[in-house]
């Protein structure tokens, strides 16, 4: 895809913020398009729909955190890459950015350079999806790597776009230990820099929405991970 087709939307409901980050991005050869808060947020998500939103957790009318959640709840949207960019850089807070469904967490004040690279590699995983849509069917369990979706026995579920990727790489390789180092590297790329506990919260949703014995199928054929 195309710089020039590629919509990133952002959310601030601080006016410099959005002239900033939106100048630098623009440059880049990005469409930007803009909101002041989360309920505004999920209906310009809704219409212009959007590759990436980056949004702030702060704000007026709906803050970030449950913007996203609302997004995450919507088929057409859930998997939008979600960015949370905020002055709250703590360790609680960011794990409550993952939990709302927000794919990474960036922590204000960053440097234009950065942002555009961080940008740029968040990006990088609507490449990976053309060239990694292979649906997976092992041990009874079908994943659907397009519709980012696992069906069990008839029972489908649906996971945001990183819990999914997590549970689709864990299920690629039969036999194969992942370490934290290739599991951040393959789900989250190489240049976005991320939390310790990032697989740690992924992994815990994960056990909490499929079922531990799901989970325990999935190591049971020979799928196993370090973290």
């Amino acid at each position: 895809m195309k710089k020039k087709d590629i919509k990133i939307l952002l959310v601030d409901d601080e006016q410099d913020i959005l002239e900033i980050v939106g100048y630098n991005l623009t440059q880049e050869g990005y469409k930007i398009v803009t909101a002041s808060n989360g309920k505004e947020a999920i209906a310009v998500a809704k219409k212009e729909r959007p590759q990436l939103i980056i949004m702030d957790v702060m704000m007026p009318e709906m803050d970030g955190m449950e913007a996203c959640e609302n997004i995450r709840k919507i088929p057409e949207l859930s998997n939008i890459i979600i960015t949370f960019l905020t002055a709250r850089s703590e360790d609680y807070s960011q794990v409550a950015g993952f939990d709302a469904g927000a794919d990474d967490y960036i922590a204000k004040p960053i440097k234009p350079k950065l942002l555009v690279s961080k940008v740029k590699a968040l990006l990088r995983r609507l490449k990976d999806e053309t060239t990694s849509s292979e649906n997976l069917n092992v041990g009874g369990i079908e994943i659907n790597r397009e519709e980012y979706k696992i069906v069990m026995d008839g029972r489908e579920i649906v996971l945001p776009r990183k819990e999914f990727e997590l549970f689709y790489l864990l299920a690629s390789k039969p036999g194969k230990v992942f370490k934290r180092e290739e599991i951040l590297d393959k789900v989250w790329g190489n240049e976005v820099i991320v939390g310790g506990r990032t697989i740690d919260v992924h992994i815990r949703k994960l056990r909490e929405k499929i079922g531990e014995d799901l989970f325990k199928t999935i190591k049971g054929v020979g799928y196993k991970f370090e973290v």
